[in-house]
């Protein structure tokens, strides 16, 4: 893709429009070596080496980070009353962050951000459910009888409003001191609340959880609750692949 070269350093928040356009006919910027003084000079961001003052300044059309979200935070942009994962993000170049999907406020795990809202649009349309399934770890209070391992693989009957998609229920321990089940579940959509009311639908009541994954992309076990990283070439090639 080819842009102007005041749009790619705005664009990587080296300055104001203004002090982009001083920036170039001060003439600190450079492009593959050679001394710029126009602003409305071509750069292919494919191919070409910008730099400031000597520092290259790399070009990402977009941002994505992978953030362990922890319980207490909203999954949204702005709140007026908690703080919300957007805010987590320090270290952004640009203010037009937002988390794919969400998370309960008292959920943990995996939670994507960025700023591409056709791919943020094409991951979480319905048509994608396939491709999109959600792994993660439940504690729920008592024991979980092992016949809904079979009713959630088969379409838990959630209320008389709601039956949710083919669901994998792995029942991992009954833990007889504290009369709670450790559990895995993935599942094929986000609904409002879902895994708590299939929960309450089976009897129990969700005390604990956190996302693994969204799709193929995995948690990164090295960042700790509200720490976060951005996508990596890779992960990114994973989103975009997504059918």
């Amino acid at each position: 893709m080819v842009i102007r070269l005041d749009k790619y350093l705005c664009d990587m928040q080296a300055g104001t429009r203004s002090a982009v356009k001083d920036i170039i006919r001060k003439k600190r910027v450079t492009i593959n070596g050679e001394v710029i003084t126009r602003p409305e000079i071509k750069v292919d961001i494919d191919k070409d080496v910008v730099a400031v003052d000597n520092n290259v300044l790399g070009y990402s059309e977009y941002e994505y980070y992978m953030l362990n979200k922890p319980a207490g935070v909203v999954s949204a942009v702005s709140d007026k009353d908690f703080k919300t994962v957007v805010e987590l993000i320090t270290d952004n170049k640009r203010k037009d962050l937002f988390p794919v999907g969400r998370l309960d406020k008292d959920t943990e795990g995996f939670l994507l951000l960025t700023d591409d809202g056709e791919t943020a649009h094409r991951l979480l349309a319905p048509g994608k459910h396939v491709e999109k399934k959600y792994y993660l770890h439940v504690v729920a209070k008592g024991s979980i009888d092992n016949k809904y391992i079979d009713e959630f693989k088969n379409g838990l009957v959630v209320d008389k409003d709601f039956t949710a998609m083919p669901a994998k229920l792995e029942i991992l321990q009954y833990n007889n001191q504290d009369d709670t089940t450790f559990l895995n579940i993935t599942i094929q959509e986000g609904k409002f609340h879902q895994i708590k009311r299939m929960f309450k639908a089976a009897g129990s009541e969700v005390l604990y959880l956190k996302r693994l994954s969204m799709g193929k992309l995995q948690l990164d076990e090295t960042l700790e609750p509200g720490k976060f990283r951005p996508l990596t070439g890779s992960e990114i090639d994973l989103l975009k692949s997504w059918n």
